[in-house]
């Protein structure tokens, strides 16, 4: 298989997928995230943001949603919303921590509270973001996960 080369400084920088077939082909390991939130704008730019740095995602709108499709997801980590419709993001990590499912988890919220942070740091989650929260948390926080 022939990777695709950049012919001049002035082409276009490769694009998410082209870069992941290049990281493959190399051996290296890309990693899987899976973001859930119930709000389709924070999936899309949640994805964006976490393609363009490498990383494989898989977005899905509620946390029934993705305990269907947990075994084919080979997820790396969670980011996880809290207040979600139906089972809540802190319910879904015991719920995965009472099965023997050890994924880390990161928890991320607009209403933020002392009680609902010590919940979530409780329930086992390795970062707790505020939303808005700046990308470069997010990424240090899904790169200090083994």
């Amino acid at each position: 298989m022939e990777l695709p080369t950049r012919k001049n400084c002035h082409d276009r920088p490769p694009s998410p997928k082209e870069h992941f077939r290049r990281l493959t082909w190399i051996g290296y390991r890309v990693r899987t995230i899976v973001v859930i939130d119930d709000n389709p704008s924070m999936l899309q730019s949640l994805s964006r943001l976490l393609s363009a740095h490498g990383f494989r995602v898989r977005t899905f709108t509620s946390a029934e949603s993705f305990l269907e499709d947990m075994p084919a997801c080979n997820a790396d980590c969670l980011l996880l919303d809290v207040h979600l419709s139906g089972i809540s993001g802190i319910d879904l990590q015991r719920q995965l921590t009472s099965s023997g499912t050890d994924l880390p988890v990161i928890f991320m919220t607009a209403i933020d509270n002392d009680a609902t942070r010590q919940e979530a740091f409780d329930a086992g989650c390795i970062a707790y973001l505020r939303k808005p929260f700046l990308s470069k948390l997010l990424i240090d926080a899904i790169n200090q996960v083994p």
